[in-house]
């Protein structure tokens, strides 16, 4: 599994109620069925990953996340997860509130722009940068809202979301050290983790 899939998993409580948006071939909910007893479900917009994902038996639709949430009752879910998948959708404010909707808590993953190697990389060459995380060319890259540590935490205060945890790591899956200063966790970090919930 992918490094921000395990720190997710750390996160889900045994049992819970889970939304996977994004979910791929549902790696992450084949893992929470079986070690955590989680009832886990998923969305995910690319039909052949869809295709894989209920074919191993899990229960996946296909969908987006724009769009979908809408038709999930409140409260639904105990966990919503949206993982590196919040800078690939139109509307990132109004996914975050859906999710903050139909589930108690939400858990978001992403790469992370403000990262030195983007930064030095933009700065250096002049052009779009390409990283482990960042992995695409522009013209090619699904991403069309990329931000930084620093731009989520101003983006949940203005909405009104409360960060109950955040991470930041790299693709190796080290946690940096830098828990008590989002400044220097939006230096080295390469990607984020957040779990947020309503006021």
């Amino acid at each position: 599994m992918r490094v921000d899939l395990r720190l997710i998993a750390e996160m889900i409580t045994p049992g819970a109620r889970v939304l996977d948006i994004g979910c791929g071939d549902g790696a992450l909910l084949e893992y929470l069925a079986l070690a955590k007893g989680a009832d886990a479900r998923g969305i995910e917009i690319d039909m052949a990953e869809a295709t894989r994902a209920v074919a191993a038996g899990l229960a996946v639709i296909h969908g987006d996340a724009d769009n979908d949430l809408a038709f999930y009752p409140d409260a639904a879910f105990d966990f919503v997860i949206l993982s590196r998948t919040l800078q690939a959708v139109e509307k990132p404010r109004e996914v975050l509130r859906q999710m903050l909707r139909i589930g108690q808590h939400a858990i978001v993953s992403f790469p992370n722009f403000g990262h030195w190697a983007v930064r030095w990389q933009l700065a250096w060459t002049g052009r779009m940068p390409m990283t482990n995380t960042w992995n695409r060319g522009w013209y090619e890259t699904p991403n069309i809202h990329p931000c930084t540590i620093r731009d989520f935490f101003e983006l949940c205060e203005r909405d009104g979301f409360v960060v109950e945890e955040w991470l930041a790591a790299d693709d190796d899956g080290l946690k940096s050290p830098w828990r008590r200063s989002a400044r220097l966790a939006n230096l080295f970090g390469e990607q984020a983790l957040f779990k947020l919930r309503r006021k």
